[in-house]
Order: structure tokens, then sequence, then C-alpha cells
């Protein structure tokens, strides 16, 4: 082999190991809403820089999740929103590689504004985990076949949240985190992604809880993190055993995010709590009482703390000293919690505007306004270099990008 051959052999290898950044679960990587993305697209609108969009079956409030070139969606639809949809596309050009559909098995309660398609799916290698706030949970290959289903209802018939559940699963390598708290029988439970069969189940209090699980990883351990109205708990993601539990924070609608070491959560504004072995190390090392999220969840990127409340006021915070750096108000409402990725951070309202933040600017500016015109209630998804939307009121899916 001469150096030449050498050379390209070389450049293959590296790019074929390169991993795709993918935004798999509900706000991305562990839940933290950035993407390692770069050139992401700053200005577009409904007749400019959009490289496709698709029709979706139902609406829906979930978000979508990008795994490699698959893009997956949740819906549900019909007179009583019985209806559960999951539909995959190809990321690169909008196609439609499958559609399916299921019937609910839960009560179909939920506040006007939300429906069955609320959780976020989570995916991976195989294919895609749908739960749905029926208590209907499937798992789908990646060409469509439906590898095994469940009705949680039928396993736990007390379930019950009137208003519609919306925590997303998540995955630990081999085991989906099934997160249920509710009115009724309320539980986290590990379920084995190739049987969706219980590896664990722990009970929780009956209480109604919207936060997503985080995962942390300490020595050989890994914790599932899962805060609620009672506080803070970490499991054993092997064993569901509770590792440590904390009162200092108690939340029930956005989510926390996990910097390092250092977890962010939404209460008393934002608070940081450094984490060790055995948890919650001592008192608060940031307090940004300033920083007032709504439903959406608080961001943390490049070293700065964000947070929108329901009626479009932005606040940014120093990470390490929560220093107020501005508080601002946008136009409209919010429900989308902001995501970030190559310095700028993105803001989408329920009416489909998008702000774009420099997130590397010493003060509040705005570089771009974005309009689609649209209902939007989910959080975007970012991979590829695109910005995925849906909308509800029209039901489409648009990836914003070349």
């Amino acid at each position: 082999m001469n150096r030449y051959t050498l050379a390209a052999a070389l450049v293959l290898t590296l790019a074929v190991s390169v991993p795709a950044a993918d935004w798999a679960q509900f706000k991305g990587p562990n839940a933290s809403g950035v993407s390692p993305e770069k050139n992401l697209p700053t200005e577009w609108g409904k007749d400019k820089g959009v490289a496709w969009k698709a029709k979706l079956p139902a609406r829906g409030v979930s978000s979508p999740v990008v795994f490699g070139d698959r893009v997956y969606v949740t819906c549900s639809g019909g007179v009583r929103d019985d209806k559960l949809h999951v539909v995959c596309f190809e990321a690169t050009t909008g196609k439609q590689l499958w559609h399916r559909q299921l019937k609910a098995t839960g009560s179909t309660a939920a506040h006007p504004k939300s429906c069955m398609a609320a959780s976020t799916p989570v995916a991976d290698e195989t294919g895609v985990y749908a739960l749905f706030n029926t208590g209907d949970l499937a798992a789908f290959d990646a060409d469509g076949t439906l590898r095994w289903y469940r009705s949680l209802v039928g396993d736990y018939p007390t379930i019950t949240n009137q208003v519609g559940m919306a925590s997303s699963p998540i995955l630990v390598k081999d085991r989906l985190i099934v997160p249920m708290d509710n009115a009724g029988e309320s539980f986290v439970a590990a379920v084995d992604t190739k049987y969706g069969k219980n590896v664990w189940k722990v009970e929780r209090p009956r209480e109604i809880n919207w936060v997503t699980p985080l995962v942390r990883t300490v020595g050989s351990a890994t914790e599932i993190l899962f805060d609620g109205p009672s506080g803070l708990t970490a499991y054993d993601a092997t064993s569901g055993e509770k590792r440590w539990a904390s009162k200092l924070t108690k939340g029930s609608i956005p989510t926390g995010t996990l910097d390092g070491d250092t977890l962010f959560m939404p209460t008393g504004g934002v608070t940081a709590f450094k984490l060790g072995a055995k948890g919650v190390e001592g008192d608060p090392v940031m307090k940004a009482k300033d920083v007032v999220p709504g439903m959406p969840s608080p961001l943390v990127y490049l070293g700065r703390v964000y947070a929108v409340t329901g009626t479009g006021v932005v606040s940014c915070a120093d990470a390490k000293t929560g220093k107020l750096l501005y508080k601002e108000s946008l136009k409209g409402a919010f429900s989308a919690s902001p995501v970030a990725g190559d310095g700028k951070v993105y803001f989408l309202n329920e009416k489909g505007t998008c702000s774009v933040i420099d997130g590397k600017a010493a003060e509040f500016d705005v570089i771009a306004t974005n309009e689609l015109g649209e209902e939007t209630l989910g959080t975007p998804a970012i991979a590829g270099g695109r910005i995925f939307i849906r909308s509800d009121k029209d039901k489409m899916l648009y990836a914003i990008g070349k």
C-alpha cells in the first residue's frame, strides 16, 4: 500500500468512525436541549429555508426524534382521540417510510391543549419506542415491524391523569425507562427493549407529574434521576434500587438539565446543585432566582442558563454565579422548550415564530425572527444540520435547513 492509498484509507476510516449527532429523545442528548451540530440554519419561512415538509396523519404535541436517517413522530386523532399513530420519515428527503396505527386502550381525557400524543418517543439503532397518554406502549423496528406492544392500563388499571400525561421514556442500554407518575398507580419501570417485559418496577407517590428522567453515570453505576412533586430520586438503572433522594427540588412540569456533575433544576428560578457519589453535596452552588421557566424546560448553554415563561419572558444568567445578564420579552405564548447549537439559541412560540438568539453575545441579540405561521407546541429537534419542527393545527413536519 503506497502513501496515497494509506492516506485515503485513513481518511475513510476517520469519516466512517465519526458518530452522527442524533436527537433520539425529548430535548435531545440526555434531555440537554443542546446539539453539537454546526452550520445550523438561522433564517427561514414558509417559502424559504425549508428542505422539505411532510403531512402528518393527525395532531400531536410530542417532539420529533431523529436517529440516523430516520425521523419518528407520534400523533393521535379520531373523534375520541383514540387512534394512535407512529410515523417514520427519511430524514434527508422527507419521504414517508412507514405509518402504523394503534387503538387506544386507556382513557383519552386530557386538557384541550394536549392530546394522547404528548410524550415524546425515543429511538435507537433498532427502531423506536412510543408511549402514549393512554398508557399504550409500543416498540417498532426501523422498518415499521411491531416488535412488541403493551397496554399499561391493562396491567395497572388505576392509571389515570384527567389533564393528560407528558413524561417521556428514555433509553439506558437495553432498557427502556418508563416514567408513569399519575393520580393512580404511579411507578417508574425498566422494560426490556427486546421483549417489553418489566426488568424492575418501583412504586412512586400518586402525584401528577410531567417531568422526563435524566441519566447520570457514577463510577460503574448508572443512575436514573427522576424529579417530582415529592422531590428528586436517583434509582439504580440495573436494579431499580433507590440510591439517594433529595427534597431540595420538587418539580412537576419542566425538566432540569445535567451539565457534568452539576444539576440545574427549575426551582426557585433555576438552582444548581453539585452531585457527588452519594447525591446532592451541600448547599446550592448557584441560584438564578430571576431566571424563571414556565412550562418550557430551562437550557444550559455556553456557560449560561436560559428560561422562557409561557408569556414569552426570556431570561438569561451566568451559569456559575447566577448573575442576571438580561430579561427581555418575545411575542406570543410558549410551550416548546428552548434548544441550542452552533452558538445559537432557538425559542419557538405557539404560533410558529422562532426567535434565534446569539448565544455568544454579551446582551440580548435577536439575530433572526422566522415565521412558519402554524401552531407549534412541541419542542424542535436538531440533527443532520437541520431543525425539525412539527406543527399541530395543519399537521405538518418541517425540516428546516439546506
